[in-house]
């Protein structure tokens, strides 16, 4: 889950803690507790035990516990099992667990994507016999 230089956790919230306000990490942070606020951080873990009531800006998120609001990260977003997503996603890698519970709407769209491409504008993958 973790790129090359962010494979330590710089920030828990614990199992009782909670936090409300607008929560801004370089690095990692991991939710244990409960964060009623944004957050942004370059990498998320949200325990089991943990809840996030709030939008998440970030590069990937594992949720194992609870998250009510939008999450957009530029890499990757799993939700495990035990996990409860209530919210709109945007994010180019989407991984759900059996059991996880996922109420609201999923965006995989790369940023990379060009810009000409667009809806009604696709290329025949077997090529016709009009000389395309």
């Amino acid at each position: 889950m973790f790129g090359k230089g962010s494979r330590t956790l710089e920030t828990i919230v614990g199992d009782n803690t909670r936090i409300a306000g607008k929560v801004s990490v370089k690095g990692t942070i991991r939710v244990d507790g409960i964060v009623e606020g944004d957050v942004q951080a370059d990498w998320v873990v949200v325990g089991e035990t943990g809840k996030i009531r709030g939008d998440i800006r970030t590069r990937g998120i594992v949720v194992g516990g609870s998250v009510e609001g939008n999450i957009e990260a530029t890499e990757t977003v799993e939700l495990r099992e035990k996990a409860t997503m209530i919210g709109e996603i945007h994010t180019p890698k989407l991984g759900i667990s059996e059991g996880a519970i996922f109420d609201g709407s999923a965006r995989m769209k790369r940023d990379a994507e060009p810009a000409g491409i667009q809806e009604g504008n696709v290329r025949p993958l077997i090529p016709t016999k009009t000389g395309a």
